[in-house]
């Protein structure tokens, strides 16, 4: 069984003004034990051995995509899963895309940690052009990606959820109208053939997910958050292979999730072992 989690640590972990949160980090992770760990916002990770003490804390071999605009990503993989390739998605995301590629009894699983644009919707839905392009050049049939995606689904009414968001925040859910809920970045990702595994949960292909309120993963309680009114931004979105394979998905909350970020981690559990 394979257990990937997707998770915004917001800024690396560490506040300009505030608290170092990295041990919290650091705990949700070990507490959560993913074989594979999509992680953003890692803001000085870049900097040398960084990476390499979060890595060896949470015992996993990191792989990390830098950035020229925002902050870096990356894929963390435990052993004994064994990488066949790693390396950033070349395309100029506001943030990045890291790309990994694993070996499974399966075929090749290729996983994709990104994080989209924040502040405007079409800027975001290029972004999802070019991950999209990504999964189609992944080999085989088993393609995750994983990772804030900044954007609301296309299946749910949010009119009320962004009329609670302060104007400043508003316009970045909303189209040029200034009345439409800008979808459309998850939106080209599902018609590009990707299925969200959240919703292929509720939909009860396997044990329900709960119901929407259960999926939001941003704000948490107590790590910040103005920008959000409660809200999913963070996806877990599979081949229809791998999602054949989903045994499991569900936020994390409670305990030290509430205080390490602004966001949840999401966890999926897939019918994957390793080659």
């Amino acid at each position: 069984m394979l257990r990937v989690m997707t998770w915004n640590i917001r800024t690396g972990g560490r506040d300009r003004t505030g608290p170092d949160r990295r041990d919290l980090v650091c705990r949700v992770v070990t507490a959560q034990t993913p074989d594979v760990l999509a992680v953003q916002e890692l803001r000085g990770f870049d900097r040398p051995g960084v990476l390499a003490g979060f890595a060896d804390r949470v015992g996993m071999h990191p792989h990390l995509a830098r950035t020229c605009f925002g902050q870096p990503v990356a894929v963390l993989v435990r052993p004994p899963w064994r990488t066949r390739s790693a390396g950033p998605v070349r395309r100029p995301l506001h943030h990045a895309a890291q790309r990994v590629e694993l070996a499974t009894t399966a075929g090749p699983l290729t996983v994709l940690s990104a994080h989209l644009d924040p502040y405007t919707g079409l800027r975001r839905r290029i972004e999802a052009g070019w991950l999209a392009a990504a999964v189609r050049r992944a080999p085989g049939e088993l393609a995750l990606l994983a990772g804030d995606l900044n954007t609301l689904d296309p299946g749910t009414d949010h009119t009320g959820r962004v009329a609670r968001l302060p104007v400043a925040y508003r316009r970045r859910h909303l189209r040029r109208d200034g009345r439409t809920v800008d979808t459309r970045a998850v939106a080209r990702l599902l018609a590009a053939g990707l299925v969200d595994l959240w919703t292929h949960a509720a939909a009860g292909s396997v044990d329900p997910a709960g119901s929407v309120e259960a999926g939001l993963t941003a704000p948490t309680r107590h790590g910040g958050g103005v920008e959000f009114s409660g809200m999913r931004l963070d996806y877990l979105l599979g081949t229809p292979a791998l999602a054949a394979r989903l045994r499991d998905v569900h936020v994390v909350r409670g305990g030290d999730t509430e205080y390490a970020s602004d966001h949840y981690p999401v966890v999926a559990e897939l019918d994957l072992d390793p080659a």
